[in-house]
C-alpha cells in the first residue's frame, strides 16, 4: 500500500489515484475517469487500495462488485498486457504474488482428486449460458478465421482442420481428451466415418454431448484422462491441457504415447504462453478455471523430448481475440434472457473474463497451437495440411 504522504494524482470526479499507479496506468494510455472508451471509471476510491494489495485479485473483484467500469474492457487489458505493464502493477502485491509461486510450486494443483473441480465450477455453470455464447455446435475453443465470415464457418473449418491434420480415415478409432459437448466427436464421426471416444470432467457436458451424438459411434465417459486404457488409432485434445499443469506434462504425455498406436497421430490444440510463467493469474483461478496452468514452448518441448516427434506446430493465437469477442457480442445479446438465472455479478465476472482474456490474445502474450505428434515408431513421413479453400 502506499503511504499516506504519497503524491497523489486527482482525476475528473475528484477520485484520487496513487501516483505510482497512476504513472502505469498513463504508460499503457488509461485515464481515470477519462474519456476514452478504454479508460478507467471509478466510482468508489477503495478501488486503487484492492488493486495495490493484491493487483489481479483486487482488480477483477472490485469490477464484480461495481466499483469501477470501463466502456472497453478489451482494450484496457490490451494496453496494459501490450508492454507487459500487467507486471509492473504485480510488484505492489508481493505478498501475493509469492504465495502464488509457492502454491504452484509446492503443490500438484492438478493431481488426479482435483481433476473434476474445474468441472464442477466452470463448464457447469450451465448449458443455457453455453449455448447462448457458442456457435450452434457449442465449441469451446478457439475458432480458425483465415477464410471464415462468421463465428459459426470459423468453428467449422476448425474442426475440418483438425479432422485433416489427423488424417482420419473411415473406421479408425478416435480418442478426444476433453470431448466439451460433442461438437468434434459429432462432426468426425458424421464427416470421416470414426468411432470416438470422448471423455470430459463435467456431468453437464457429458449429458448434452450424449444428446449430441446419439445415433452416431460416439461413446462419452466421465471419466479423468489418468484412468484411461486402451490403444487408438488417433488421438486429439482440444483446450484441455491447460488443466492439466506443468506438474503432470510427463505422465499426460507417457499415457497418450501409451494410448496412441505406433502408426498413429495425436494432434495436441493449446492455449500457450509466450514466456514461462510461474503462477497462474489470481483472478483466474478464483473465479473461472481453478487450478490452470498456460504451457510456454520451452515446457512443452521438454515434455515431449523422448516421448513425441513434433511433426507440425501451427500458432493462430490472435484468431483467439475475434473468436472471444464473438462470444461476447452473444452473450451480450443473450443477457437479457439468461438474466433470470444469473445475478448481475454474475454478468460483470462473465464479461471481465472474455474482455480480459481477449486482451490477452491481442496483445501476443497468448498463443494458441496446434501439434501434431507422432512416435518414433511411425513408419510414414508426415505431411503437414494447410486449407486453401
Amino acid at each position: 500500500m502506499m503511504s499516506s504522504n504519497s503524491a497523489s494524482y486527482s482525476p475528473p470526479g475528484g477520485i484520487k489515484a496513487p501516483a505510482a499507479l497512476q504513472q502505469i496506468l498513463q504508460q499503457a494510455g488509461i485515464a481515470v475517469n477519462g474519456t476514452q472508451a478504454w479508460d478507467m471509471q471509478v466510482h468508489d476510491p477503495m478501488v486503487f487500495d484492492r488493486i495495490l494489495q493484491t493487483w489481479s485479485l483486487g482488480l477483477g473483484e472490485s469490477y464484480m462488485d461495481g466499483q469501477w467500469d470501463c466502456q472497453r474492457l478489451d482494450e484496457f487489458f490490451y494496453r496494459l498486457m501490450r508492454d507487459e505493464l500487467d507486471e509492473s502493477v504485480q510488484g505492489f502485491a508481493k505478498v501475493r504474488l509469492l504465495y502464488e509461486i509457492a502454491r504452484s510450486k509446492l503443490f500438484n494443483l492438478q493431481s488426479k482428486d482435483r481433476a473434476f473441480q474445474v468441472g464442477e465450477q466452470h463448464y457447469n455453470a450451465g448449458n443455457d449460458l453455453f449455448e447462448a455464447m457458442l456457435d450452434p455446435r457449442m465449441i469451446y475453443s478457439c475458432a480458425y478465421w483465415a477464410h471464415a465470415k462468421d463465428l459459426t464457418e470459423a468453428q467449422e473449418h476448425k474442426l475440418d482442420l483438425i479432422c485433416k491434420k489427423l488424417q482420419l480415415k473411415p473406421g479408425e478409432s478416435l480418442l478426444e481428451i476433453g470431448c466439451g459437448w460433442g461438437g468434434l466427436a459429432k462432426f468426425a464421426a458424421e464427416r470421416y466415418g470414426v468411432k470416438v471416444l470422448g471423455i470430459t470432467v463435467s456431468s453437464e457436458q457429458r449429458a448434452l454431448a450424449i444428446e449430441h451424438c446419439q445415433g452416431l459411434p460416439v461413446e462419452i465417459r466421465l471419466i479423468d484422462y489418468r484412468d484411461l486404457t486402451g490403444s487408438f488409432d488417433k488421438i486429439v485434445s482440444v483446450g484441455m491441457f491447460e488443466h492439466v499443469g506443468q506438474k503432470n506434462y510427463a505422465e499426460y504425455f507417457d499415457i497418450a504415447h501409451r494410448l496412441l498406436s505406433d502408426q498413429g497421430i495425436f494432434l495436441l490444440h493449446t492455449i500457450g504462453s509466450y514466456a514461462t510463467v510461474k503462477k497462474t493469474d489470481a483472478w483466474i483461478d478464483r473465479y473461472i478455471f481453478p487450478n490452470g496452468h498456460l504451457p510456454s514452448l520451452v515446457e512443452l518441448s521438454q515434455a515431449l523430448e523422448r516421448r513425441f516427434l513434433v511433426e507440425d506446430l501451427h500458432n493462430f493465437g490472435h484468431d483467439y481475440d475475434k473468436t472471444l469477442m464473438a462470444w461476447l457480442s452473444n452473450f451480450e445479446r443473450a443477457w437479457p434472457q439468461l438474466q433470470t438465472q444469473y445475478s448481475k455479478r454474475f454478468y460483470r465476472m462473465w464479461r471481465y473474463y472474455l474482455c480480459c482474456c481477449a486482451g490477452f490474445f491481442r496483445s501476443g502474450q497468448g498463443q494458441l497451437w496446434q501439434l501434431v505428434l507422432t512416435k518414433r515408431e511411425r513408419q510414414q513421413t508426415y505431411l503437414g495440411y494447410r486449407p486453401s479453400f
